[in-house]
C-alpha cells in the first residue's frame, strides 16, 4: 500500500475553515486527501504545532527545513521519496504520485468552500465566522437555497447527538414508570450501553476507586 505523509506547516487545525477566514487552498487539499484514503491510499498528516517531534524523527523533512526553514512546508513525501515541498500539490499530482487512476476535475470550487464553511460556522456555533463566509458565498454567486440546503445538513448533524442525550434522559427519567422499576431500567439500559462508569477509561490510567462517582 503506497503511504502520503503531509508534513503541515504550524497551525491551529488542517481543514482551513477554523477562524472567519477560510483557506480555500487547505480546503481542497483536505478533500483532495480524503480521495486519495477511498483509492486505498494510507495517508498520515503532521501538523508543526503539535507533533514537532514527527519532523526531527523524518531525516528527509528534517533537511528540507535546515535548508529552507519553515517555507519547506508543507512538505509531502511517497514512501520515502520527498515529492514536494512549500506548496500544496493539486489532486492530480497527489494521484499521480500514489499510482491512482484520475481523470476528473474537483469539484471543489471556492463556492463549495464557503458552503462548507458556513456548515462548518453553523457547527461550531460562530455567528461572525457564518457572517463572513455568507457574504463571500454572495459574492461568489451562491444562492440563498444552497446556503440554506449547508445550514440545514449542518444543524442536522449537531443536533444528532442532542436528540440522543434527551432520549438518553428520557430512558431514565420517564414520569410514567415507579421510581424502583425506573431505577431498573435505567441500571439494565446502561449495561445494555456499556456503561459502567460516567467517563470511559483513560487508557494507562489506574482504575477507579470503588464507589467513586462522576470523574467530574
Amino acid at each position: 500500500m503506497t503511504t502520503v505523509r503531509v508534513f503541515d506547516p504550524a497551525m491551529c487545525c488542517s481543514t482551513g475553515v477554523c477562524g472567519p477566514s477560510v483557506d480555500p487552498r487547505l480546503v481542497r487539499f483536505a478533500a483532495d486527501l480524503d480521495w486519495l484514503k477511498t483509492q486505498g491510499v494510507d495517508v498520515r498528516r503532521f501538523n508543526l504545532a503539535q507533533e514537532p517531534a514527527a519532523f526531527a524523527g523524518e531525516p528527509l523533512v528534517r533537511g528540507l527545513l535546515e535548508e529552507h526553514g519553515e517555507d519547506a512546508l508543507p512538505a509531502i513525501l511517497v514512501g520515502s521519496v520527498a515529492v514536494s515541498f512549500g506548496r500544496y500539490p493539486s489532486r492530480a499530482e497527489l494521484a499521480a504520485w500514489a499510482d491512482v487512476e484520475w481523470s476528473g476535475q474537483s469539484i471543489f470550487t471556492d463556492s463549495v468552500a464557503e458552503l462548507v464553511a458556513i456548515g462548518a460556522a453553523v457547527g461550531s456555533g460562530c455567528e461572525p465566522c457564518f457572517k463572513f463566509h455568507y457574504d463571500k458565498a454572495r459574492k461568489l454567486g451562491v444562492s440563498r437555497d444552497d446556503m440554506r440546503l449547508a445550514v440545514d445538513l449542518a444543524q442536522s448533524v449537531k443536533d444528532t447527538p442532542a436528540r440522543a442525550m434527551i432520549e438518553l434522559t428520557d430512558r431514565y427519567l420517564s414520569p410514567s414508570l415507579p421510581e424502583e422499576t425506573s431505577t431498573s431500567s435505567a441500571a439494565a439500559a446502561a449495561a445494555d450501553d456499556g456503561a459502567s462508569a460516567c467517563c470511559a477509561p483513560v487508557p494507562g490510567a489506574a482504575p477507579a476507586a470503588a464507589g467513586s462517582g462522576c470523574c467530574c
